[in-house]
């Protein structure tokens, strides 16, 4: 990553509260959080918030932004989307489709949402498809090609915060592809108690980082669900600075900006319990990279200091604390804006600006 003494060109400022868990919602006792976006076919823009009732069971909702005078400031629901109701989103004693990316493919004519299904053995990435963000089609579980290279199977591993990149790019075997982000979590005693933190060939870092992985672009044109099977996977980006010492991972989607890729994450601090426990003793805060236009794997700029970090009374209180943790950017009237969960219990809404000197 090439060092730059001059300031991140964009910055985050809060504009408010948008969601709420509405009272009597059983569905939503345990919070609203963490969404994606998208726009319907006629333009209309929705979140698709995560829903978490009683028990940490968590749902994908689907609601209309209410917009007024540019900016948005609330929603009307209009029901649930996608729930755990296939056998391996759900284990004896939990459940949950949780943290949905969506991401608009114009090449595919799709939006394509990744999301966390929580099922008998954990957290394990999956993949669902949409033409109007109502009627998801599941292509199941995500599952990563083996690369003899990394002396690894990523399949052994949880993984979470996903999301595929709007439009192709070059894949590093030169095809067009693709990209998809992702954040494989080393610690396989989660899974079976006593193999501790296994990592593929020269990671030099156990902390859990964002990695990049592509399909083909032919092979998803012939056949959608190639969506589901990943290859070229690569290190992108781990922890850096202080805001971000214990993990980072993925935010919304990719946005092609004039410097390349503008990426949004979260870094965390604090100090991890069971990785499927709601977490107390964490802060997440929202930082942000930007990749090169062409190759993403290549980091050109990211920021030193969160551009927003947990402070009001709404970011620093909730099911779990001291949380901001950006997951949608959509573009209002000419103006962006970014949607993050707050507190792993409500959702607010942030003005993504340019510097006037970028």
């Amino acid at each position: 990553m090439s060092s730059t003494t001059t300031a991140f060109p964009y910055t985050l400022t809060r504009m408010g509260v948008i969601m709420t868990p509405e009272a009597g919602n059983d569905l939503e006792v345990e919070g609203v959080l963490n969404p994606a976006t998208g726009h319907t076919p006629d333009g209309t823009l929705y979140l698709l918030p995560r829903l978490v009732a009683a028990g940490n069971v968590s749902r994908v909702g689907l609601a209309r932004v209410i917009i007024e005078d540019g900016v948005p400031t609330g929603v009307e629901r209009e029901g649930v989307v996608l729930a755990p109701d296939r056998g391996w989103e759900r284990g004896a004693n939990n459940a949950g489709v949780e943290d949905p990316r969506v991401t608009f493919i114009p090449r595919l004519g799709l939006h394509v949402m990744t999301y966390v299904a929580y099922g008998p053995l954990g957290p394990r990435t999956a993949i669902a498809v949409s033409d109007d963000l109502r009627e998801w089609r599941r292509l199941g579980p995500a599952l990563f090609a083996y690369d003899e290279a990394l002396d690894m199977d990523l399949n052994l591993f949880h993984n979470k915060d996903t999301v595929f990149f709007p439009e192709p790019v070059t894949g590093p075997d030169g095809v067009e592809s693709f990209a998809v982000l992702h954040r494989p979590m080393w610690d396989l005693d989660e899974t079976k108690p006593g193999e501790g933190i296994r990592v593929p060939a020269g990671v030099t870092d156990q902390r859990q980082s964002i990695w990049i992985s592509y399909v083909p672009v032919a092979d998803a044109l012939a056949d959608v669900s190639a969506l589901t099977y990943w290859r070229g996977h690569r290190f992108l980006a781990g922890p850096e600075f202080p805001f971000e010492e214990l993990k980072i991972g993925g935010g919304p989607a990719p946005l092609r900006v004039p410097e390349g890729w503008l990426l949004l994450h979260h870094g965390v601090t604090g100090v991890l319990a069971r990785a499927f426990d709601q977490q107390q003793k964490v802060n997440y805060a929202a930082g942000a990279m930007i990749l090169d236009a062409d190759d993403p794997t290549i980091v050109l700029d990211r920021t030193t200091e969160p551009l927003l970090k947990a402070e009001t009374a709404d970011e620093t209180s909730g099911i779990v604390p001291n949380v901001v943790f950006p997951t949608a950017i959509e573009e209002i009237d000419g103006q962006l804006y970014v949607f993050y969960g707050m507190a792993d219990s409500k959702i607010g809404v942030a003005r993504l600006d340019r510097r006037p000197e970028a």
